[in-house]
């Protein structure tokens, strides 16, 4: 089953490849959408796909990579809009 989900990661997640764990992540989890960095300190990550994977993503983002620290997440999940075809980095 498709579903889409948005996600803000709260914590140490900025200028520690938090976007890139979670763009290669994403990749080999076969979903689409992107990730980016939010002006107040977070990372915001929209991903379609399996909802299967997508709870995989959550788990994997709770930890993420060396050297972050996750405080928190902020989840809310949609209906798939198929508005992407690939995962990508925002800059």
């Amino acid at each position: 089953m498709s579903a889409r989900i948005k996600i803000r990661v709260y914590g140490t997640v900025q200028g520690v490849g938090f976007r890139y764990f979670t763009f290669r992540t994403a990749r080999r989890l076969s979903l689409n959408g992107y990730v980016r960095n939010n002006s107040d300190g977070s990372v915001e990550v929209v991903a379609e796909g399996n909802k299967g994977n997508l709870l995989t993503l959550v788990e994997e983002l709770r930890i993420g990579p060396p050297g972050a620290s996750v405080e928190d997440l902020a989840i809310e999940w949609e209906d798939p809009k198929r508005e992407f075809d690939s995962f990508r980095i925002i800059k």
